[in-house]
């Protein structure tokens, strides 16, 4: 346990920003599993409307650096691959 003033405070700080890192992940992956499963369901407007939200969960994660620049492009990648087919 830290014995610093300045080290509690960190530890405070580390275990806020972690709930809400986990809070976005959530968030994306939710939003993905959403695309998938009406893509499944055979619905593509209804996808292309979820695909929005799916876009900007995504961006927001790499964005806050949850996930790499890299890895969002291939998520966005592979979405957009699933709805055209």
């Amino acid at each position: 346990m830290p014995i610093k003033e300045s080290a509690k405070k960190e530890l405070r700080k580390n275990r806020r920003r972690r709930q809400l890192n986990l809070e976005r992940q959530k968030t994306m992956r939710d939003a993905i599993r959403k695309v998938k499963k009406t893509l499944l369901a055979g619905s593509r407007d209804e996808a292309r409307k979820l695909m929005a939200i799916a876009y900007q969960a995504i961006d927001k994660a790499a964005k806050r650096g949850i996930i790499k620049k890299n890895a969002a492009a291939r998520k966005k990648s592979q979405l957009m691959k699933l709805l055209n087919q």
